[in-house]
């Protein structure tokens, strides 16, 4: 099977971690890959909050209910959005598309090097959104988009058969019966 396409299916939520540290050479080519992502305009609105500091992990899980494998993760790499960058501004909201593939790519990319890795949601929690600028001093042009925890993997999640042929329709749509 073609590698890329292997490492894709394999990629799952990691919730369970070893505690043992990833490196910033590693952290930073998870960033690499985030912005080799496609983007509106090529906009390149998206900016990103590696972190690796115990305290900062901790200040994050006291908002985030759904993102408290970082505890045990120790790292995490938060997506953010300049608004004013984006192709459409906060109006037309393209960033969240561009942010989004720019999320997927870590993800692949943190399954290729053999990490885990999970993404949790901020937005559009407008809660979420105030909680992330505050611990992290943003802007208000500046919008987290999601946290996502990376680790060194226990390896007790496994990948998830997704595939669906029901849910493929070749040219058009069609009416399926009950």
């Amino acid at each position: 099977m073609n590698t890329v396409i292997e490492t894709i299916l394999n990629r799952k939520s990691v919730r369970q971690y070893t505690g043992r540290p990833v490196s910033r050479e590693d952290l930073t080519q998870l960033v690499r890959a985030g912005m080799a992502a496609p983007c509106s305009y090529n906009k390149r609105c998206w900016y990103f909050v590696v972190i690796d500091d115990a305290s900062v992990i901790a200040g994050l899980l006291k908002g985030l209910p759904n993102a408290q494998m970082m505890a045990s993760a120790g790292q995490a790499i938060v997506v953010l959005a300049d608004v004013n960058l984006s192709h459409g501004g906060a109006e037309v909201p393209y960033w969240i598309q561009d942010c989004s593939a720019a999320v997927e790519n870590i993800l692949i990319a943190a399954e290729s090097m053999g990490l885990g890795a999970c993404w949790t949601g901020v937005c559009p929690r407008d809660e979420r959104v105030a909680f992330v600028r505050r611990v992290l001093g943003t802007p208000d042009n500046i919008v987290p988009f999601c946290v996502i925890a990376i680790g060194q993997s226990t390896g007790e999640e496994r990948p998830q058969e997704k595939f669906d042929p029901a849910r493929i329709f070749w040219n058009r749509w069609e009416e399926r019966g009950a």
